[in-house]
């Protein structure tokens, strides 16, 4: 398996999105093992324009990660209870972001990232040079469904209409 670089993540949200379904999230454990497991569902969030991103309404605090340069972690709480996991994409400045909403094994964001030990301790880690997260590729080719994003009812209907969620069809490779 080959560790994807810096170029990898300079890609915008929505090309980063169905690239990133088929790849393998690694992440290293407390006892120093290391966690992977193929990813099966992402959303692609693009920027200050799409009503549905948190950088919708421009920086602050919270979305400030989303403006770096594609490769690092943005990892925020949900509901008060759920850490989830996005990689930001794209050029600096150009806040873009992708949901890792499925692993194999584990489907919801929330339940990957506890499953996997992902916490709030993760944003802005890089995943290019960390020994904490990473991405894998073992040139594995999924069959991909595009469909709408779920949970983001206070986006422009235009928005929510997107075709901005890839799932990995079961069982399916090219």
């Amino acid at each position: 398996m080959e560790r994807l670089g810096r170029d990898f993540y300079l890609q915008d949200a929505y090309e980063a999105a169905k690239a990133i379904c088929g790849k393998i999230l690694c992440v290293r454990q407390p006892d120093g093992s290391v966690m992977r497991l193929r990813i099966t569902e992402t959303e692609c969030y693009m920027g200050e324009e799409d009503t549905a991103c948190h950088a919708h309404r421009g920086r602050t605090a919270r979305t400030d990660v989303m403006y770096c340069q594609g490769g690092v972690a943005y990892v925020y709480l949900c509901y008060g209870m759920h850490n989830l996991l996005n990689i930001v994409t794209g050029q600096k400045d150009s806040p873009q972001a992708v949901l890792i909403r499925g692993v194999e094994g584990f489907s919801g964001p929330g339940r990957l990232t506890k499953a996997m030990g992902i916490d709030r301790s993760f944003n802005a880690v890089s995943f290019v040079d960390s020994d904490l997260i990473w991405l894998e590729d073992d040139s594995f080719s999924p069959v991909l469904e595009a469909t709408p994003r779920i949970g983001i009812q206070y986006a422009s209907e235009k928005d929510q209409a997107r075709l901005w969620r890839f799932v990995k069809e079961k069982g399916l490779c090219t």
